[in-house]
């Protein structure tokens, strides 16, 4: 909110220099504001007394853009990454799994490997879980266990993250 949407009865006021100017009435704050020929503007709501700073604020708007786009930039987004197998797959494929996994865990992303079950295989499942346990053992000197292996449906998978350095 800027100046005449403000509807406070007092407000605490910093001046444009970064002072405080202290708590005030509006109409007061909005003088000062006018006599600077700037803008009073409502930087925290939520305090009591309000918060508002004397700024210019077309450049303050400026400002808090350039600071959200400053976090946006250095914000590292998560990818999952998923691994499908299945309950009769052969050891070198495991290994080029077990190869692919430790990649996506090295740039930071969470790994979900999935052991897919079809027609008779589902009544073995329980059998196969030890196979989850050794690909996250084999992989525990770069990830962690986030989720234990769980039945879901025709599927067993397990969520691992990469280890905090």
């Amino acid at each position: 909110m800027i100046n005449e949407q403000i509807r406070d009865r007092e407000v605490r006021v910093i001046g444009q220099q970064g002072e405080q100017l202290g708590i005030m009435s509006t109409r007061e704050a909005m003088r000062l504001a006018e006599e600077a020929e700037l803008d009073l503007v409502k930087i925290a709501p939520a305090a009591n007394p309000p918060v508002c700073k004397i700024v210019d604020y077309g450049k303050f708007k400026y400002e808090q853009s350039r600071k959200e786009k400053e976090a946006r930039k250095k914000q590292k987004t998560v990818e999952l990454k998923e691994i499908r197998m299945s309950p009769n797959i052969d050891t070198n494929d495991l290994n080029t799994k077990q190869n692919a996994a430790k990649k996506f865990l090295a740039k930071g992303n969470k790994v979900k490997i999935t052991l897919r079950f079809r027609g008779r295989e589902m009544a073995h499942m329980n059998e196969h879980r030890h196979m989850l346990d050794d690909f996250a053992e084999t992989l525990s000197e770069e990830a962690n266990v986030e989720k234990a292996p769980k039945v879901e449906g025709r599927t067993i998978s397990l969520v691992l993250t990469p280890k905090k350095n």
